[in-house]
């Protein structure tokens, strides 16, 4: 029996304890998937390593997954834009069922390889994409279907999951082990096997966007500012990494359409915002060398 699927030897009173305790065995159970991801970090390096000259290349992040594992694939796609501006067509989500399955779950559609396999190829995947797929139990039809059709074209493949010697992990370029053990609701890997999923594709995802040079020191000056908040938030990060008050913020950055990285350039250097983004189209967006 998988690891996730077996009933877990730890609190089996679960349901008769009041609830408090009830609350902190859960959390201190969630505590858990941290360190799974921790233990993974070699090959999570190793994964980022692998996908950054492919996506610098012109590739897309396509994500596939069912249930849990393909909803945490679409949110992690669509806050690519808002938080690092990455263009909406070059992170797609696959999700068995549909788009509708983030909402309903469509009975069976996770045990169908061929559609799994079908979906992906209608998206032409190319060398330059990187297909992360992610299924709990390693073994889901729909997944490994699509890697069938990711391996068939040469994209590099990365597959996240919570089981030893699955399918998945032995079938992708690059397999990220998730060992988080049984859960303490036995089976239901929305607990900490979907947590450790979650951290594992935010960490991938952001430390892919840093090494493409969407950050400057530990700034998140690649924004999107489509509402309130993030206008205000693009004032502050120039304030921070140039030094100056609100009003210059401002002003410069309503010279170049609130983009932060062209707001610091212009200030640090002195330069208008035309000067300011061809420096930086020079350097391949990244600040810190065009601010040398």
């Amino acid at each position: 029996m998988l690891k996730t699927e077996t009933p877990s030897t730890q609190h089996t009173d679960l349901d008769l304890y009041p609830v408090q305790d009830l609350v902190d065995a859960l959390i201190d159970d969630q505590a858990l998937a941290a360190q799974a991801v921790k233990a993974a970090s070699a090959s999570i390096s190793a994964a980022v390593e692998a996908m950054a000259p492919r996506i610098a290349a012109g590739g897309r992040l396509i994500y596939v997954g069912a249930g849990t594992s393909g909803r945490l694939g679409i949110l992690d796609s669509v806050e690519l834009y808002p938080t690092f501006s990455w263009p909406h067509e070059r992170a797609v989500a696959m999700l068995a069922g549909g788009l509708g399955a983030m909402f309903e779950a469509v009975e069976g559609a996770e045990d169908d390889r061929s559609k799994g396999a079908a979906d992906l190829r209608l998206l032409y995947p190319t060398y330059n994409d990187v297909i992360l797929l992610v299924a709990a139990s390693g073994t889901t039809p729909y997944v490994v279907g699509a890697l069938q059709s990711a391996r068939a074209v040469g994209s590099l493949s990365i597959g996240i999951a919570n089981n030893a010697g699955t399918p998945l992990l032995a079938g992708a370029d690059i397999g990220i082990l998730l060992d988080t053990g049984p859960e303490l609701i036995s089976g239901s890997t929305r607990l900490k096997a979907g947590t450790a999923q979650k951290i594992a594709l935010n960490t991938l995802s952001t430390a892919l966007m840093v090494r493409l040079n969407k950050t400057y020191c530990n700034l998140m000056v690649d924004l999107h500012a489509t509402n309130v908040k993030l206008i205000e938030r693009t004032i502050h990060l120039t304030m921070h990494a140039t030094g100056v008050d609100a009003d210059t913020a401002r002003a410069a950055l309503e010279q170049c359409q609130h983009q932060v990285k062209v707001a610091i350039v212009m200030l640090l250097k002195k330069q208008t915002a035309e000067q300011a983004q061809a420096l930086l189209d020079h350097n391949n967006g990244n600040v810190r060398a065009a601010l040398k």
